[in-house]
């Protein structure tokens, strides 16, 4: 089971001309291949009048099903360059399909490889990228005279808050990384001198935006 991964940030178009070509990528999170398919065949259906749809995908656990298809360009100038692309930078459950209008000018094998590669990055750029890790959300119950104290130190600190529950005794949910779940134990337990009932309500993913 994976604790974190990088992925697409949800859906995204982008297009670049090259010698009167128009090359448009299409990105999408796929969780599945039939997902992927899904969308593969929606773009192709939307663009049927293109010269080529393109694409590739990578789904799975480390990067565990991978897909690339030329549609009609010469083998291994299409499909293997966006898959490249993907595995590159380490995607998964991602999609990518390139639908290209022929403009009259051919570029060869090796243009026609790097103008599929340059698509795909600017995609992936444009729809950008995250970083999907699991967390714990922990429930911290205490006193409501510990309130001021661990609210104060909880905003100051690394950890994401969720919510504040006010019952008969205050809840303070946090968003906690799997690896930093002792650390974060001893130091509310520390913090409220053992006054606190620490408890792992769930376990989610959260998405963290990632720069270039």
């Amino acid at each position: 089971m994976r604790n974190d991964y990088l992925t697409v940030a949800g859906e995204g178009t982008t297009d670049i001309h090259i010698k009167k070509s128009q090359f448009i990528a299409f990105v999408a999170r796929a969780e599945t291949e039939d997902e992927a398919n899904e969308f593969i065949n929606r773009i192709k259906k939307e663009h049927h009048t293109a010269t080529h749809n393109c694409s590739a995908y990578v789904v799975g656990e480390n990067q565990r099903f991978q897909k690339a298809n030329d549609d009609g360009e010469p083998s291994g100038t299409a499909g293997v360059p966006i898959l490249e692309v993907l595995l590159k930078q380490n995607l998964t459950d991602t999609v990518v399909v390139i639908t290209r209008y022929f403009g009259g000018i051919k570029l060869g094998s090796g243009g026609l490889i790097r103008a599929y590669g340059q698509a795909t990055t600017k995609g992936i750029e444009a729809t950008g990228v995250v970083l999907r890790k699991k967390h714990h959300v922990m429930s911290i119950a205490i006193d409501y005279t510990w309130l001021g104290k661990v609210e104060n130190e909880v905003r100051q600190s690394s950890y994401q808050l969720k919510e504040i529950v006010y019952l008969e005794d205050v809840q303070l949910f946090l968003y906690v990384p799997l690896e930093r779940e002792d650390a974060f134990r001893e130091w509310i337990t520390e913090m409220t001198n053992g006054q606190a009932d620490i408890t792992i309500d769930e376990t989610v993913f959260l998405e963290i935006p990632q720069t270039n």
